[in-house]
């Protein structure tokens, strides 16, 4: 344990996702050990972030704007939104250069361990976009989790009665893996979404 504000600082780097105890100490004497230019650069982009970043009207992604950049783009298909956890997933589809439709972010997954059922996501905010009747298919891209697969069941029985074509997202073999190491689960998923060649 060290003294004062060291100590407070290690204990807030230490609440942020993926840092322990040394991560946080590793992060609180380099920022200490830091050019006071360096740790102001660091404060002004912090609280600009909290300032300008807010969350999309419409689908729920990041974005410094009303609408994020992929919902003001007149060339993203309307016909088809993909449905993601996390803004963080969006940027990961985004990156495949595969999907140029829509997308809507839930906030999270359910998850009743953690207290988080479909009331804490933004479920009602899609079944309003649902009612447009241009919508042709909507993609369920959540995490292949317990979580994800709970929320994935869960949209799928409250979405299938609107008569709106769902799909999941195919998961199987990654590429560059050996069958051994897969498990039962990954191993039938690939059996199941195979396809002709």
């Amino acid at each position: 344990m060290y003294e004062g504000a060291i100590q407070d600082l290690i204990d807030e780097l230490g609440r942020l996702p993926g840092i322990g105890p040394k991560s946080a100490q590793r992060i609180a004497f380099h920022i200490i050990q830091s050019e006071r230019v360096d740790t102001t650069r660091l404060i002004d982009v912090l609280r600009t972030v909290k300032e300008r970043v807010k969350f999309c009207v419409e689908c729920g992604n990041i974005s410094e704007e009303d609408l994020c950049r992929i919902c003001r783009d007149p060339r993203r298909d309307g016909t088809v939104i993909c449905v993601v956890e996390e803004s963080k997933d969006v940027m990961a589809i985004e990156k495949t250069r595969e999907f140029r439709g829509k997308y809507h972010v839930l906030g999270g997954a359910i998850s009743p361990i953690d207290g988080i059922g479909p009331e804490n996501l933004r479920i009602r905010e899609l079944m309003v976009r649902l009612g447009n009747p241009e919508l042709v298919e909507l993609i369920i891209a959540t995490d292949p989790n317990l979580e994800g697969e709970a929320t994935a069941s869960y949209l799928i029985r409250q979405i299938k009665p609107l008569g709106i074509k769902v799909s999941r997202l195919a998961s199987g073999l990654p590429v560059g893996g050996d069958l051994e190491y897969a498990d039962e689960v990954t191993l039938g998923r690939a059996f199941e979404g195979r396809r002709s060649v």
